[in-house]
């Protein structure tokens, strides 16, 4: 194995999360130990097809691949495999029925999950609306709200898999009749601190809100409309809420069943913690990314992307998830029986802009645009070729007769989904490259993670350029720590400016068009978000949302800056944010 190259911040993460500990808390385990770790788990499942599979080849390309950093499965894959613990997924999504005994065993379930290091999704929408009447008990509900706050306090006690605190997507239909309630629980910072909060929006919904007419509120314990109320009210509502907290998000909810490949088995009704990932009731999904920055070649003075290589990656990261949905141990039965009927996997990238840069295509352009088309279009269908290659050594998913593939002429996959765009926080940091398909946050800022630990990151294609055109020097070096822009720095190259726009610097429309243009070739969703300044107005978030399901998003996340008292993300100097 080549030596590996870690970032100092890479080290921090790595040791503070990723690493085995022994029984008094040292690190017991080197990076590269890790890697041969989870290659050599992963790769075993091969035998489960193919006794005579070349385990020791399969093994070298998975730890090459991983330990070069040009391909990282998410996190818990590369905690857990090899390990007791054995849980290697990410996603799940929980049901919640309308009833004491399902929403307890939710909680329970969820605390199941959570120690073993996954985030779990639910939405809240069969529960009866508060005031509601309780015939077993001749009581009133108290509402979906309210049952939220105990999930919530469950999440705080429990630590996932004693390395990440517990996430959760709490997600409400606009229809319910406490939607209002959902939409501004978060103005007050110290509700649901452990929740991201996601409205599901149907296209009825967002007709009338085109249209401003009025729409129904339904319970869902009778399915009566119980009133009418304004789609414009309830839309803005949702508007000053995001612009207020940077929550609700919006799941364009028609949208994602339009593309879901087992409507046979059930309706998605949520997504797993950031959104990206549709999913049915206990369904679970393994993620991994590609790193982009890691593959470009120089040809003289020219970058170009390894294409080869990329394919390389895409057949061997296809096969890798496959692996993982056998070699994982689930948290529940119920998980365990739907994801290996569907075996679904969300295979994805990481350091787009990165690859922009190098390729010396600005993030804010039509060319931009049409590479993450382009790419994402190609990434598609080198997944579902490698998964259909998989089928012929291993057999399509168990759910394949209950799925739209099941027709004359359809593709016969072995996994239900293959692609997913993916945030990479912390896999990033261990990547050395920008987050998932977002632009730069800043040339220079502070990443809180890990309980709070501040890493000092600046981007070291900026260094290297600034070196190479002569032009860094403290003043310089000042500068970017201070600020979220460089635009205005004038002792910085034009051409260079231009290359490092960062995301305060890229209008919301250009943010949401980006989303849509991976989300038109992606399997699943795409997690993005759409950053604001802080002196952005209500209008320009409502532009937003409109624009994202026109665009054809399946959700959208916003953030203004300075909108939350702590945030991941942030300038080095508060003053300038």
């Amino acid at each position: 194995m080549k030596k590996l190259r870690l970032s100092k911040n890479a080290l921090i993460v790595l040791q503070k999360r990723y690493l085995k500990k022994d029984a008094h808390g040292r690190v017991a385990e080197t990076p590269s130990a890790m890697f041969e770790r989870v290659a050599a788990n992963i790769a075993s499942a091969e035998f489960f097809y193919n006794r005579r599979a070349d385990m020791k080849a399969i093994r070298q390309a998975f730890l090459h691949m991983m330990s070069q950093l040009e391909f990282l499965p998410n996190s818990p894959t590369l905690m857990n495999a090899g390990r007791e613990l054995q849980q290697l997924s990410a996603c799940f999504v929980l049901p919640v029925e309308d009833s004491l005994n399902s929403i307890f065993e939710a909680i329970k379930q969820t605390a199941l999950i959570h120690q073993s290091g996954g985030g779990t999704g639910f939405s809240f929408s069969r529960l009866r609306p508060r005031n509601d009447r309780v015939l077993s008990t001749s009581g009133i509900a108290s509402g979906p709200v309210s049952f939220m706050r105990v999930f919530n306090t469950a999440t705080e006690v429990i630590k996932q898999g004693g390395t990440r605190r517990g996430a959760n997507m709490g997600i409400l239909r606009v229809d319910h009749p406490n939607i209002e309630e959902f939409i501004t629980v978060k103005e007050d910072p110290l509700e649901l601190t452990n929740f991201n909060l996601s409205v599901a929006v149907t296209d009825e919904f967002m007709r009338a809100v085109e249209l401003e007419k009025d729409y129904p509120l339904v319970n869902p314990r009778s399915g009566r409309s119980v009133k009418r109320v304004n789609s414009s009210r309830i839309f803005d509502l949702m508007v000053e809420s995001a612009w207020k907290s940077g929550e609700p998000g919006i799941l364009f909810l028609d949208r994602i069943n339009r593309d879901n490949p087992t409507p046979q088995i059930g309706s998605i009704e949520a997504t797993n913690p950031c959104g990206e990932q549709p999913l049915l009731p206990y369904e679970s999904c393994n993620l991994g990314s590609i790193n982009l920055a890691r593959l470009v070649n120089r040809r003289g003075k020219k970058a170009v992307l390894n294409k080869q290589r990329l394919a390389e990656l895409i057949r061997q990261g296809v096969r890798f998830l496959d692996n993982v949905i056998d070699m994982n141990h689930y948290p529940l039965p119920q998980i365990e029986q739907i994801t290996k009927s569907n075996r679904k996997i969300g295979l994805g990238i990481m350091g787009f802009a990165d690859l922009l840069i190098e390729l010396g295509i600005p993030y804010e352009s039509q060319e931009a645009l049409d590479m993450g088309r382009q790419l994402m279009r190609w990434i598609q269908q080198m997944a579902w070729e490698a998964s259909e290659e998989l089928a012929k050594e291993r057999g399509v998913f168990p759910n394949f007769g209950s799925s739209v593939f099941n027709r004359p002429g359809g593709k016969r996959p072995r996994n239900a989904t293959t692609t997913t765009i993916a945030p990479t926080g912390t896999l990033s940091i261990i990547a050395h490259c920008s987050s998932g398909i977002e632009p730069l946050y800043a040339v220079s800022y502070v990443r809180t993670a890990m309980d709070q630990v501040p890493l000092l990151e600046t981007h070291p294609l900026f260094s290297s350029m600034a070196k190479r055109y002569g032009f860094w020097n403290q003043k310089i070096q000042k500068a970017i720590t201070a600020s979220e822009s460089i635009q205005e720095i004038q002792d910085i190259p034009k051409e260079v400016r231009k290359l490092f726009v960062t995301a305060h610097d890229i209008s919301p429309e250009f943010h949401a068009s980006m989303q849509a243009a991976f989300q038109q070739y992606t399997d699943n969703a795409v997690s993005k978000t759409v950053n604001f300044p802080k002196t952005a107005h209500p209008k320009d978030v409502r532009k937003a949302f409109l624009l994202a399901y026109h665009e054809g998003c399946k959700g959208i996340t916003i953030y203004r800056s300075g909108s939350r008292e702590h945030q991941v993300l942030a300038c080095t100097d508060p003053q300038y944010c």
